[in-house]
């Protein structure tokens, strides 16, 4: 892994000139020094650039950024445009400094953006607040490439002086600002870009896509552990490729351990589009947008490179970091880095008592999840009661969700949501955005306090449970992520993963779906540890509606 000098030979690839060529890529002191075409090279693989993923969540991955490289190189990503939310939410400044210092330890290239949304909304409790003098702060340091997601998308369209006193910071500091405004159309979109929201990866339709860039805006395709958008937006390529960007947003370990951008990039390959330009989406156009000092595959650039079998195949073969081999065959050459957990977790535990909703009358207003969709829809539906309390009610898929505050003693907030699929047990955790509070679904109170009891004691994690299952992933790390070995975490989640469908759950990702249920910037109905949200109105409403 030292050895910066050294050379490649094969099929080049140069996405700036979008042309293929034999020859040889000479690399010393972690730089290119010359790329020499030589018809005569008779390597069968192809050289092309390092990977980028333009928008992520680190913290998703349940990994520190030391361990989520040591999985993301083995697929040719060199590079994340990473958004530090989730453990800003729980630890602030100390939190994003904690994922900025922890990635420099590795041959990874991390960009972390300034966190826009500290809490997401006043409807919630978090661990941490960043006004305008944390951002700042934040956006005055060089190694601060962005601000992040701007969710309040109401309070930018409406010229909120709050809102709009972020977006002055970043431009103060020639810095994107990125976008999250999820069904944002017509005159609302133009607002929103208009002050200055440079992205959006939330863009479920072509229709919002196309209006988005219709405004100056530029789209990131997104296929994450939840969110998929690929099938609907691939078709920008073929006429607005250099406003397209690639992204996760959030990917679980066992989904990161499988592929990453590389398996979206032979996904549009398999539907004809053309590797070169799709190369060109994916790494010029972030390197670009947010001025990342990530080699491109020219003379001269850092030498962040992949080698792979071909263009039509697309299997990663090597993946170079400024020179440095990386991965080889599969294998990561990352050594793991022993880490500090810092955290916020005051939670106590709760009984069955504290999980009741007594009947009060009306209809139940019910979360309907949808899956592979961070947006929700809303139901009104006749209860099930028994003993004077509303209760879950698996024949109709219609279970109770808890949000739990981990950072102050406070009475548990109860939902109902349906399309999880759970007959039996119940899945809790302590990832649920943006706040991280922790939520719970389940088929029984008993079930609900058991599984909510796990993430209490373990002062954060994942966990499943039923009559004969009892497992927890313990995430130390601000009750998000783990410090152990990647290959590890990502193995007890699958294992965790998969007894939540041996539960019933029909979802492709129950965890990651139940996540994003409190997360109250996305339409139409959320719950947070505060009560249930209405998204649309934003504002809260009630579970009983008279």
């Amino acid at each position: 892994m030292k050895n910066k000098s050294t050379s490649l030979s094969g099929n080049i690839v140069d996405i700036v000139k979008e042309e293929v060529f034999k020859g040889t890529v000479h690399v010393e002191n972690g730089y290119i020094k010359a790329i020499v075409k030589d018809e005569s090279v008779t390597e069968n693989q192809t050289v092309i650039p390092g990977l980028i993923d333009s928008h992520i969540h680190v913290e998703s991955s349940m990994l520190i950024p030391s361990e989520f490289a040591r999985l993301a190189v083995r697929h040719g990503t060199v590079a994340t445009v990473s958004d530090p939310h989730e453990i800003a939410n729980v630890l602030g400044i100390d939190g994003i400094n904690y994922m900025i210092e922890n990635g420099r330890k590795v041959p990874f290239k991390f960009f972390f953006g300034a966190s826009a949304c500290v809490p997401a909304t006043p409807f919630e409790t978090a661990g941490a607040r960043l006004g305008l003098e944390e951002l700042e702060e934040l956006l005055g340091r060089d190694e601060i490439k962005y601000l992040s997601e701007m969710m309040n998308f109401p309070g930018v369209i409406n010229r909120d002086d709050f809102e709009m006193g972020k977006i002055a910071i970043a431009q103060k500091h020639n810095k994107p600002v990125d976008g999250h405004a999820p069904g944002v159309k017509g005159d609302a979109a133009r607002l929103y870009a208009e002050a200055g929201v440079s992205t959006d990866h939330e863009c479920f339709t072509m229709e919002e896509a196309l209006e988005k860039i219709k405004y100056g805006m530029k789209i990131q395709i997104r296929e994450g552990s939840a969110a998929k958008n690929f099938e609907a937006l691939i078709g920008l390529m073929e006429k607005h490729a250099g406003q397209v960007l690639f992204c996760s947003d959030d990917k679980h370990p066992d989904d990161l351990e499988a592929g990453h951008i590389n398996e979206m990039i032979k996904r549009a390959i398999a539907k004809g589009y053309d590797p070169v330009k799709i190369l060109k989406s994916v790494v010029v156009n972030p390197v670009k947008h947010y001025k990342l000092d990530v080699g491109m595959l020219q003379t001269g650039d850092p030498a962040d490179m992949v080698v792979i079998d071909n263009l039509q195949d697309f299997n990663v073969l090597e993946t170079y970091i400024d020179g440095i081999k990386v991965a080889e065959n599969g294998k990561t050459l990352i050594e793991s880095v022993k880490e500090a957990a810092p955290n916020k977790f005051f939670a106590g535990p709760v009984g069955e008592e504290d999980l009741t909703l007594p009947y009060t009358g009306g209809k139940l207003k019910v979360i309907e999840a949808l899956d592979g969709e961070l947006i929700t829809h809303t139901g009104l539906y006749e209860p099930k009661v028994e003993n004077g309390n509303v209760v879950s009610d698996t024949s109709r898929d219609i279970l109770k969700m808890v949000v739990y505050n981990r950072y102050e003693k406070a009475a548990p907030a109860i939902g109902f949501i349906k399309n999880t699929g759970l007959k039996k047990g119940a899945i809790a955790a302590s990832v649920a955005h943006d706040s991280h509070n922790i939520v719970a679904v389940g088929t029984s109170d008993a079930f609900i306090a058991k599984a909510i009891n796990n993430i209490v004691s373990s002062k954060g994690g994942v966990t499943a449970v039923s009559d004969d299952y009892d497992e927890t992933l313990p995430l130390p790390v601000a009750g998000l992520m783990s410090n152990a070995d990647a290959f590890e975490v990502s193995a007890k989640y699958h294992l965790l993963d998969k007894k939540a469908h041996e539960l019933g759950s029909t979802l492709r990702a129950p965890f990651m779906t139940l996540s994003f249920m409190a997360l109250l910037v996305i339409p139409d109905l959320k719950l947070s540890d505060k009560g249930l949200f209405d998204g649309k109105k934003f504002a809260f409403t009630e579970v009983l509606e008279k």
